[in-house]
């Protein structure tokens, strides 16, 4: 009894230090492209490192592009991240962004804190990264575009009605079943119980 309370100690030891050792998986996901009036937005960008060993620097740009009027695409610098956290002075988002990312900088998501009308456009996520090799630096660009719409309240997620009236047919159905069953199970006792009767006389 000892070894075995000894051996089940041990196992969560050495289960307890896998879970430890475990990297979190970065996968790399789309933004939502609807955004509430007077609601917060989180407009996610991330970009997957390869290799996690590599030391490397990451820079991170967003930009915005109103929606065009007058046949004007003019794009704002909104939010810089290298070495601290800037919310640019000079856009039409002034101490209304935060920093949503990760601490590894896979993910360089930020999010807009009351969102209104004016907000719909395309938002240009640019990262730039700097790797550290013996030998030489490389550098890995990559940008991402988010076109995003305001609207007054939340469209119908279709798919989110399509799967409450499947539910719903399939509770039918089941109830159905069950009922079929219990009068199946019902029928064969009864039979049994006359059969065993007609035996006994």
């Amino acid at each position: 009894m000892v070894t075995q309370y000894k051996l089940h100690r041990q196992t969560l030891v050495l289960l307890i230090s896998l879970v430890h050792l475990c990297m979190p998986v970065c996968v790399d996901v789309q933004s939502d492209t609807e955004a509430i009036v007077g609601k917060a937005m989180k407009l996610t960008c991330i970009s997957c490192l390869k290799r996690e060993e590599v030391t490397v620097k990451t820079f991170v740009k967003w930009l915005y592009t109103p929606s065009p009027t007058k046949g004007k695409n003019i794009s704002y610098l909104i939010y810089e991240y290298n070495t601290n956290n800037s919310n640019m002075d000079d856009n039409p988002f002034k101490d209304r962004l935060n920093w949503n990312g990760s601490k590894d900088l896979q993910e360089v998501s930020i999010e807009i804190r009351n969102v209104t009308h004016n907000d719909s456009g395309l938002y240009t996520c640019e990262i730039r990264r700097l790797f550290d090799f013996e030998l030489y630096t490389p550098v890995f660009e990559v940008n991402k575009t988010i076109n995003l719409t305001v609207k007054e309240k939340a469209s119908d997620d279709t798919t989110a009605i399509y799967s409450e009236i499947m539910m719903y047919v399939l509770l039918v159905f089941l109830t159905f079943w069950l009922l079929v069953e219990m009068v199946y199970c019902y029928r064969k006792i009864s039979k049994s119980d006359e059969q065993a009767q007609d035996t006994a006389y």
